[in-house]
This record gives C-alpha cells, sequence and structure tokens, in this order.
C-alpha cells in the first residue's frame, strides 16, 4: 500500500482527522490506484470526483469506528 497515506483512526492519530487529512489521504489513494500524479485535462474531472468520494467514504468510516479503549486513554 501507499506508504504515504497515514492512519486517521486515534490512537495512532490522537486528535480528530482534519478535512485536509482525510482529503490528503484521498488523493494518495488515487494517485496509486489510477497510477498518475495528476491526471490530463480530460482525466481531471474523473479523478476530482473519485478523490471527492473516498474523502466522503472516509469520513463515513472515521466516524462510524468504534476503537475499543479509546475512551479511557481520552483525557477527561
Amino acid at each position: 500500500m501507499c506508504r504515504s497515506i497515514k492512519t486517521l483512526r486515534p490512537p495512532a492519530m490522537p486528535e480528530e482527522a482534519t478535512d485536509d487529512d482525510i482529503r490528503a489521504a484521498a488523493l494518495q489513494y488515487v494517485r496509486k490506484v489510477s497510477g498518475f500524479r495528476a491526471p490530463a485535462a480530460h482525466n481531471r474531472e474523473v479523478f476530482e470526483r473519485a478523490v471527492d468520494e473516498i474523502a466522503e467514504a472516509t469520513r463515513e468510516l472515521l466516524a462510524g469506528l468504534e476503537v475499543r479503549g479509546a475512551a479511557a486513554r481520552k483525557p477527561a
């Protein structure tokens, strides 16, 4: 897998993942899968749509994950 994509869930990332963090991970994923660092003009729309959709799926995933023991590690 792409080593540039960092883990966004606690405890690997103690603070909440920002929209910038999520978008960066989605962009790295699309770049890896497509094989393009930057799309040609005729592929830009589909490339950006993929980044947006993966970022949204990532937000949903992070919101739905239950990390056991995370509550015990959070400061009160």
